[in-house]
């Protein structure tokens, strides 16, 4: 029997499947965004796998996210609290960062038009108490004109039901006798805390999507039974856990970043497996490139993000994305000036180089170009037509091919870097004092230059790169994620942390007993979100226990706010605003496999050599078989480590080693600059 990683990206549809030996088996298939379900059906025929014979099978998706950045969600009706029906509309009254200097900036409409946005009459208090009681002669009225609007799906949004739900309550349960089958998404269920904009923009977003993953998840779990699978599909959430289908299409916000979480799932368990606890994750595939930091082992999980316009306010690894993938276009600004996506060739038409149509220059044709991409692979490169579509920017801007090829990949490197500078420099954390982990597609192809301009003195290429984030999700356990908002004073919340805590883990225990969980595999992990009194935001800061000393957690937020902000202020008073809890139930893991089978000399593992451009010269480089590398065997730039799914550049000077996991190692020849 097998379990069956699947990761749907928005280029290729990745596939791993690991056997009861530790055997591992990978494809990629290029993703059709219509017909996930179709996909993923080629890739296991592509394996030779039959249905029948997978006990486990684990997917993440970028659907939801594609859905809300392209706008093809749900028609969506929200009843809110009266007088808040602009609130999604109106925000925080600020701008983001990106954009606050753009003197043609618009703010994005919400999904949710005004007329579809209705208001009832009630008003719940902070403190959870009723105000204004809601009552059920005028809620008929409201829910009727609901109704009739005709949609798909309803946002129950009222005030402060974050405290007190019972009003929220009411009118999922009026609106389902009404219409039953109709998707609702309550906030108090969706996002139990509070701010009001984040807490109703993530409800709203969740009833966006609650159509499409359901038809998507429904697909996808037909044609698989259809074929002979009899087991349930389970879905990787933003947080890196497994949730089982049933959740995803009641909470399908919770999916949003569920594919790059898988890959940062692998990464902190091949981590553990080699002892290796800060490090950076650097996932580049065909549409994107995300990265992570990982301390102590873990990476940080945050509650707020951004997927377009919109916040999302969920449990969810704090990763950071740029559109710079393999298949991202070079292009021409209005000034000139050579740009390097955020659009993307996709799966199709694709690069140049995969003959499937396209014709714009891409990164994967500027790395065809420079000979660092070979003939073979998932796809079949043709560098003659990476080379007409270069060629044809290249003259207009009067460069050579090859000069143009490098500045391309040059440019794709610096957004790239941009981003872990986010993650590192920008937040107290020294690059120096981690390593690199690539893969992705394309990650392994571009880690040492990403390396170098960060300084970051090691890079780790882990086996099969191309499928990793779909190899992470079999290593990624079942979780649930638990919030409840009690603001005040900490030195005055000890009883009712003790008490959240106590409500929140009851909960999760039923959860993880239905879903199959002992006590033995459960595992709990508690933390608090504190600020200074008159702050804003908060900082998250993990505890052990559930009653706990508010001194001693008073001094860890301090530290942790000196490291994050450079400044701590001990006198002031620490305010609590939410209680967090994190329940896991751990599933079985394909174990690490040492390397098996690998030839004796570095020479057997020669595959040739050819003619790779470095810093404007072409260098003839040996290439290798990454598959008939042996153990402890030595790679020294230049060089080119050839495989299934992805290719590593070694370039000059820089030299690596494989250790017996069969991951190769990297450090500068003569040590760190």
């Amino acid at each position: 029997m097998l379990t069956v990683g699947i990761d749907v990206g928005g280029t290729f549809t990745d596939l791993t499947a690991v056997d009861e030996t530790g055997r591992v088996l990978v494809t990629k298939v290029p993703s059709r965004p219509l017909d996930e379900a179709g996909a993923v059906l080629e890739g296991l025929a592509g394996l030779g796998i039959e249905s029948r014979a997978v006990r486990r099978l684990v997917h993440g998706t970028t659907v939801g996210t594609n859905a809300v950045l392209e706008r093809r969600g749900a028609r969506v009706a929200l009843v809110t609290t009266a007088g808040f029906r602009d609130l999604i509309e109106i925000g925080r009254t600020k701008r983001n960062i990106p954009v606050l200097f753009v003197p043609t900036f618009v703010r994005p409409r919400p999904v949710v038009p005004r007329p579809l946005r209705f208001e009832v009459l009630e008003r719940i208090l902070a403190d959870g108490s009723a105000l204004v009681p809601l009552e059920p002669g005028p809620l008929g009225e409201t829910l009727e004109r609901v109704l009739a609007s005709e949609p798909e799906a309803v946002a129950v949004c009222l005030l402060h039901a974050y405290a007190n739900p019972t009003h929220e309550r009411l009118v999922v349960e009026a609106l389902k006798a009404r219409r039953p089958g109709l998707p609702v998404s309550a906030s108090a269920e969706v996002v139990p805390e509070y701010r009001e904009f984040e807490r109703f923009s993530t409800t709203v977003l969740n009833a966006y999507l609650q159509p499409l993953m359901e038809r998507h998840l429904s697909g996808l779990e037909q044609r698989l039974l259809e074929s002979g699978y009899t087991h349930g599909v389970l879905t990787v959430g933003s947080s890196g856990g497994m949730m089982t289908v049933e959740t995803a299409r009641r909470l399908p916000i919770r999916t949003m970043f569920s594919g790059p979480a898988g890959g940062v799932s692998q990464a902190c368990f091949l981590g553990a497996a080699a002892g290796l606890d800060d490090f950076i994750t650097y996932d580049m595939g065909g549409t994107s490139t995300d990265v992570c930091l990982v301390e102590g082992g873990r990476p940080v999980i945050g509650t707020d993000n951004l997927v377009g316009a919109f916040p999302v306010k969920v449990a969810q690894i704090d990763l950071r994305t740029v559109g710079a993938g393999g298949g991202s276009v070079a292009w021409l600004d209005v000034d000139g000036s050579l740009r390097v996506g955020p659009r993307s060739a996709g799966a199709r038409p694709g690069p140049a180089a995969y003959g499937l149509g396209g014709e714009e220059p891409t990164v994967t044709d500027a790395n065809a170009v420079l000979g660092r991409m070979g003939v073979g692979g998932a796809i079949a490169i043709d560098a003659g037509l990476a080379r007409e579509a270069i060629a044809m920017l290249a003259g207009r801007l009067g460069f050579g091919v090859e000069a143009l090829a490098e500045g391309i990949v040059k440019i794709a490197v610096a957004r790239m870097t941009a981003s872990i500078r986010e993650i590192s420099i920008e937040r107290g954390h020294d690059p120096r004092d981690f390593t690199l982990v690539a893969f992705g597609g394309a990650g392994p192809m571009h880690a040492l230059p990403v390396a170098d301009e960060l300084g970051i003195p090691r890079v780790i290429v882990p086996p099969y790169p191309g499928n990793f984030s779909a190899l992470g999700l079999l290593v990624s356990d079942v979780r649930h994620d638990d919030v409840r908002t009690r603001i005040g004073p900490l030195v005055a919340q000890r009883e009712a942390i003790a008490s959240a805590f106590a409500e929140m883990e009851a909960r999760a225990a039923g959860q993880l007993e239905t879903e199959g969980f002992d006590a033995g595999a459960r595992r709990l992990e508690r933390s608090l979100d504190l600020r200074y009194q008159g702050q804003a935001f908060e900082l998250a800061v993990p505890i052990q226990q559930a009653l706990v000393d508010p001194v001693a957690v008073a001094q860890e937020f301090h530290a942790r706010h000196l490291a994050m902000y450079g400044h701590a202020n001990p006198a002031e008073a620490v305010e609590l605003v939410n209680v967090r809890l994190a329940a896991s139930g751990v599933v079985d893991k394909p174990a690490p496999a040492a390397v098996r089978g690998a030839s004796r000399t570095l020479q057997d593992a020669a595959a040739g050599r050819r003619a790779v451009w470095f810093e404007g010269r072409a260098v003839d480089s040996p290439v290798y078989a990454r598959e008939r590398l042996p153990v402890e065997a030595t790679l020294v730039g230049p060089a080119i480590v050839e495989e299934f799914g992805a290719t590593t550049v070694v370039f000059p000077g820089w030299r690596g080693v494989v250790d017996a996991f069969g991951s190769l190692r990297f450090e500068r020849d003569g040590g760190v600059r």
